[in-house]
């Protein structure tokens, strides 16, 4: 008698499903964060005003493809008997319809994928397709992920068919890129944009996810998660389950743990890094940042923090109520309200300059390490410096008077034997004890700008200003074609910092004495009239037919009233 060798090996196992897949939401009421979309759906759908394109947006891993299959399975669900008649908010899941189009096997519910199809060909096959009635699903669903990939001769081939689809025909379009879709698609379509979802509610899904697993995971953990996801929800359970293979056997997932597989900083070191910098303290701060960096932080990370830190102290400076990087009842968040107190918001934003075009230095840098220091360094010497706006303020308080040329004419009646008097101009541009400087002519003011530094101004008043009143306090002129609309208000304010009284500047359409510069060229012009009428200078230009007189000076002038290159 043979003996029965046969063994029973079993069924094999199912292969693992990873998390997004796992618990990717079958209705809506499994879809978080997207309360607004939901509400507006739902409302369609009681209403029966439900649109025959719906385009959806958002960044990735927030739920699109996912609402869009949602919406095919709302659209087609027969109910558990079969005898549903009309699209429901809430497929029942166990229908063939549900079935088949959660298995992506209907044939009625087509998904197409615009990154690998993008031609006009590819729409031509939907065109056609659409004539047809669905073979056994109450409406043919066209699903197209990623449409902005799609080219634009696709997209123009689309849009007759997508205005006015059979009425057995729904479109449903996902996009990451809503600003590369053309308009005329968008206008054909329902819109909906997907949010990002909130780190504290996507930590709380987390956290359900992790009981149903039977995984147990620190509060802090999943909220490191859920921050790295940046409202992500694929991503959060794609962290997730890469943080329960890091943590296999069983102990308590900590939060370091996942700072470690992150490449993370920890918040209360890098909030002493930011101290430390802020402080002027480089030395000590670039110690701070190696022992990061050999713990594992990756350097990129430690900048995106550090601009955080910045980004939430600027915001409890103006609004010291407000949440963000720091927990409001942890001990750094109480720490980071000390620190926001001793720093100016003015720091604050040049730090987050400086820290921003660090962050993409780190970035492309071949060494990100280096390029992190560096910038370090830099915002340590600069937050030493005072505001840029006090160190002007500061420099016009304490502006001193600039000696003439070596080549500017001296005074006809003689010279002074002391040194600083010849040096002196004929203004002095700050207000005296006794009272502020008189001011007799538009030279006056012209001279006080250019003693304050305002080069553009002392222009304008050169070239834009016909005088017609100048009292003590009181300004009144006609301006030029070319003067700037704000002449009048900049000059007002500019003379009273610079002479400390009150002034009046008006501006009038009539009237006015040439500008300063007129009166320069006119008498310029009268001068070379009157050498033109000296006999010898007469002979000469007889004699030298086409020849003209550029410039007039006299013998004991220090420098020519012309142009550097001219000759004597």
């Amino acid at each position: 008698m043979a003996e029965d060798l046969s063994f029973d090996l079993g069924a094999p196992p199912e292969p693992y499903r990873v998390l997004a897949r796992k618990y990717r939401p079958s209705d809506f009421t499994g879809l978080i964060g997207q309360e607004a979309l939901v509400r507006t759906l739902s409302n369609a759908f009681a209403s029966g005003r439900i649109a025959h394109a719906f385009m959806l947006t958002g960044v990735r891993g927030v739920g699109k493809t996912t609402t869009a299959r949602i919406i095919a399975r709302a659209l087609n669900c027969i109910g558990p008997d079969g005898k549903r008649k009309d699209p429901t908010i809430h497929p029942c899941g166990v229908c063939d319809p549900c079935v088949t189009i959660a298995e992506s096997r209907n044939m009625d519910v087509q998904e197409m994928d615009a990154a690998s199809r993008t031609g006009i060909d590819d729409v031509r096959e939907i065109i056609e397709g659409v004539r047809y009635a669905p073979a056994s699903a109450r409406y043919k669903v066209y699903i197209i992920d990623e449409v902005h990939m799609l080219s634009k001769q696709a997209f123009n081939g689309l849009l007759k068919t997508l205005e006015e689809p059979p009425p057995h025909v729904k479109f449903i379009f996902a996009t990451t890129e809503i600003r590369k879709v053309p308009v005329t698609v968008l206008s054909r379509c329902q819109r909906f944009d997907l949010r990002r979802i909130d780190s504290a509610e996507l930590a709380a899904y987390l956290a359900a996810i992790a009981e149903k697993e039977n995984v147990k995971i620190e509060a802090g953990a999943l909220a490191l998660i859920a921050r790295a996801a940046e409202g992500s929800a694929r991503d959060a359970l794609s962290l997730l389950d890469q943080a329960m293979a890091h943590g296999e056997g069983g102990d308590v997932i900590a939060a370091v743990t996942i700072r470690d597989m992150l490449g993370l900083a920890d918040r209360g070191r890098v909030l002493d890094l930011f101290e430390k910098v802020m402080g002027g303290k480089i030395a000590e701060a670039l110690t701070d940042l190696q022992g990061l960096y050999d713990s594992g932080a990756d350097p990129l990370a430690v900048m995106q923090d550090l601009l955080e830190i910045a980004h939430f102290l600027t915001r409890v400076k103006v609004a010291p109520a407000a949440q963000g990087f720091f927990d409001g009842g942890s001990g750094e968040a109480k720490r980071a309200g000390e620190l926001a107190g001793r720093l100016t918001v003015a720091s604050l934003t040049r730090a987050w300059q400086m820290l921003l075009k660090g962050l993409f230095e780190v970035r492309d840098a071949t060494r990100p390490i280096l390029a992190c220091e560096m910038a370090l360094i830099r915002l340590a010497y600069a937050a030493e410096l005072p505001p840029t706006d006090k160190l002007v303020r500061d420099v016009l308080d304490n502006v001193a008077p600039r000696p003439p040329a070596s080549g500017t004419p001296q005074s006809r009646g003689g010279s002074s034997s002391s040194p600083s008097a010849s040096a002196a101009p004929r203004l002095n541009p700050a207000p005296q004890p006794d009272g502020a400087p008189v001011l007799k002519g538009l030279e006056d003011i012209a001279l006080l700008a250019s003693a304050n530094h305002a080069p553009v101004l002392k222009v304008h008043i050169e070239n834009d200003i016909h005088l017609v009143k100048l009292e003590p306090g009181r300004l009144e002129f006609r301006p030029g074609p070319r003067a700037p609309r704000t002449l009048a208000g900049d000059l007002q304010q500019k003379l009273r910092d610079w002479t400390g009284a009150r002034w009046s500047v008006s501006v009038t359409n009539e009237g006015g004495a040439p500008t300063l510069a007129e009166q320069k060229k006119n008498a310029k012009a009268a001068r070379i009239e009157s050498v033109m009428q000296a006999p010898l200078v007469r002979a000469v230009l007889d004699r030298f037919p086409g020849a003209e007189i550029i410039a007039v000076r006299d013998r004991d002038d220090a420098a020519p009233d012309s142009p550097p290159d001219s000759q004597d």
